[in-house]
């Protein structure tokens, strides 16, 4: 959560602007209409945007987005973001924060998709590419990036216990066999670039195409399992064959793949009360979609 006495808005990023950046105070400053939790950010006139880490874990990912993504860039065959400056802090903002170039595209949706075989098909091989980046010297899996690539054991506890929770609304048995059957498992290859966070609000869609994939700060090296979630999350049939075959994993990766995607939906629905219980539909969706999968590959 922000610290209390840290109000993350327009003034304060005038205020920034101002006395960091003074060649860019006169331009208009406007919160993004989805601004994300890690971040919150902000256009910049009509070309640049302005991103504020939302409390100090989300701090960390700052200088390494700034070192990193300008080196990762050029190989990519979409666009991802890449900073101009990197301010200060100030004005009783107590962290780093950056300034990028404004991308232009919706966040991915299936109304806004010309062809979800072929968006499929365009994130694999975005992947592919970034997987087949050299890794050395890239950032291993810790608490800048929640550990995504890194073992999933990290979670086992927090998983088990939202299987707990969520007794008598889930199959417990089998999602216990698919968290078992990934925790069992590891990356035995050297470690590979990973986003981190591949959801459809980090994919930006532009005239019905996969233009852009944004929001790195879940950026490391390790194991590319964390990038698959997005199979369960949003492809299906077709779409998520491909983008399967495509990506020509093992099947231990994919499993771990799978596990990634359950851990996240089971602590999501089970933080979720029951006055809220519309908000669980989809997290338990997902863990229908996973169990599925799972016994078809039995």
């Amino acid at each position: 959560m922000e610290p209390e006495n840290i109000n993350i808005d327009v003034a304060i990023v005038q205020q920034l602007l101002k006395s960091q950046f003074p060649q860019w105070k006169d331009l208009p400053v406007r919160p993004v209409s989805q601004s994300g939790w890690d971040n919150r950010t902000f256009h910049l006139g009509k070309e640049m945007l302005v991103r504020m880490p939302s409390a100090e874990e989300y701090a960390f990912q700052v200088e390494k987005e700034q070192h990193w993504l300008p080196k990762l860039a050029p190989s990519l065959p979409l666009q991802i973001p890449v900073p101009i400056a990197m301010g200060e802090p100030g004005e009783g903002y107590p962290w780093k924060w950056s300034i990028y170039r404004w991308l232009e595209g919706e966040a991915a949706a299936r109304a806004n998709i010309g062809d979800l075989k072929e968006f499929a098909a365009s994130l694999a091989d975005f992947l592919i590419t970034l997987h087949g980046i050299d890794s050395t010297n890239g950032p291993k899996p810790g608490p800048h990036n929640f550990y995504r690539g890194g073992d999933l054991s990290t979670y086992d506890a927090e998983t088990r216990q939202a299987m707990d929770v969520l007794k008598g609304k889930i199959n417990v048995g089998l999602t216990t066999e698919i968290w078992e059957r990934a925790i069992a498992t590891n990356w035995h290859y050297d470690p590979v670039w990973i986003h981190g966070d591949v959801s459809v609000g980090n994919l930006l869609v532009k005239e019905g195409r996969l233009k852009a994939v944004i929001d790195f700060g879940q950026l490391g090296v390790g194991d590319p399992a964390c990038d698959l979630a997005i199979a369960w999350t949003f492809f299906k049939g077709e779409s998520r064959e491909i983008f399967r075959k495509k990506l020509a994993l093992d099947y231990d990766t994919w499993a771990r793949g799978r596990a990634w995607t359950l851990w996240k939906a089971l602590i999501i629905a089970a933080g979720i009360t029951d006055s809220n219980a519309a908000e669980a539909a989809e997290p338990l969706h997902i863990i229908d979609e996973v169990i599925t999968d799972h016994r078809q590959e039995r």
